[in-house]
């Protein structure tokens, strides 16, 4: 079963574990170990941020080494999940599903592959995803943000919205748009983290770099009118909108292999990579575009966070919170 969200995670203190330097194992080399099976089809190629059109340029890169962290993310997501895709109580058949903000297009094409008589439409602002697809997935480039969309009335069964912090200027207009194109009885899933990096013990000492991590993106939501706080806003944004029956699941995901638990000591490895994987673009661009951070103190910053990621007697996890409703 999925965690609550709410427990303290135990911390593995076997001798296994702890035996060596007391650093985590170098993620450039065990990356390829852990995702064999996935790179084998789903490796895309580039090093470009997005430039879909004038003032819809999104803060997160869409290379190569971005492209490894969404799918690395979303195989840990995967197994903190228990191998669900989704949380909302979907029916046995969905005939259309919209995936917005699809990055690589990974969630869009298991769905598919999970559902082949269910129509399912992955829309993104750069054209990331691969050449091959099932035959009932498609990909579109368009710019969530941008209201009215172009599908009809009460068109899809089900809109899934994943890892869209600070991309959004106006979630009312996104919600309320999901309302109008879902059919009556069809649900909306936005799932997102919290980006502060917390820690159930005191292994997260004052001068951990970590402590800095998640006001470096609140604060740069606010500089920029796109906010990194977004499942805060959430359930309040969709009850406006219309929707019913809201429920919340709430993950925390370990970074690194210091849980105790088995499955959560795998989630934690895969973490570990992804966030490695994902650490310089996720901070360089707010902090020396939006911050003012020159680029020599960014970087000091990001291998303090990379030296601490490695740390074995650290114990940090973030949270993941997933929002679900239904249209009346």
């Amino acid at each position: 079963m999925a965690q609550s969200g709410n427990e303290a995670i135990a911390v593995d203190s076997s001798e296994a574990y702890l035996q060596g330097d007391g650093v985590e194992e170098d993620t450039q080399s065990s990356t390829a170990s852990l995702t064999d099976s996935i790179w084998e089809y789903r490796k895309l190629h580039g090093r470009t941020f997005n430039n879909f059109k004038s003032g819809s340029d999104y803060w997160g890169p869409n290379d190569e080494l971005q492209k490894e962290h969404l799918d690395l993310n979303h195989v840990m997501l995967l197994l903190a999940m228990d191998n669900a895709l989704f949380f909302a109580p979907l029916g046995p058949k969905p005939e259309r599903v919209l995936d917005v903000g699809t990055g690589t297009g990974i969630w869009a094409i298991d769905f598919a592959n999970e559902y082949p008589e269910t129509s399912v439409i992955g829309t993104d602002l750069s054209p990331t995803q691969p050449a091959w697809v099932p035959p009932n997935c498609k990909f579109e480039i368009d710019d969530a943000s941008q209201v009215p969309w172009t599908y009809p009335d009460n068109h899809f069964d089900y809109i899934h919205l994943r890892l869209m912090l600070g991309a959004i200027e106006d979630w009312g207009a996104v919600y309320r748009e999901a309302y109008r194109v879902l059919k009556p009885g069809g649900w909306i899933e936005h799932s997102d983290y919290e980006v502060a990096v917390l820690a159930d013990d005191a292994s997260l000492g004052p001068d951990s770099p970590f402590h800095q991590w998640g006001p470096i993106f609140y604060k740069a939501g606010e500089k920029t009118g796109r906010t990194f706080e977004t499942m805060k806003q959430a359930p309040g944004l969709l009850k406006e909108a219309g929707f019913q029956d809201l429920q919340e699941k709430r993950l925390k995901l370990p970074i690194g292999s210091w849980p105790a638990d088995k499955k959560l000591k795998n989630v934690g490895n895969y973490n570990l990579a992804a966030t490695e994987a994902g650490l310089e673009g996720f901070a360089l661009y707010l902090l020396t575009q939006v911050h003012g951070w020159t680029a020599e103190e960014a970087h000091v910053y990001i291998e303090k966070m990379r030296k601490e990621l490695r740390d074995r007697s650290k114990h940090p996890y973030y949270v993941s919170v997933s929002v679900f409703a239904q249209k009346a």
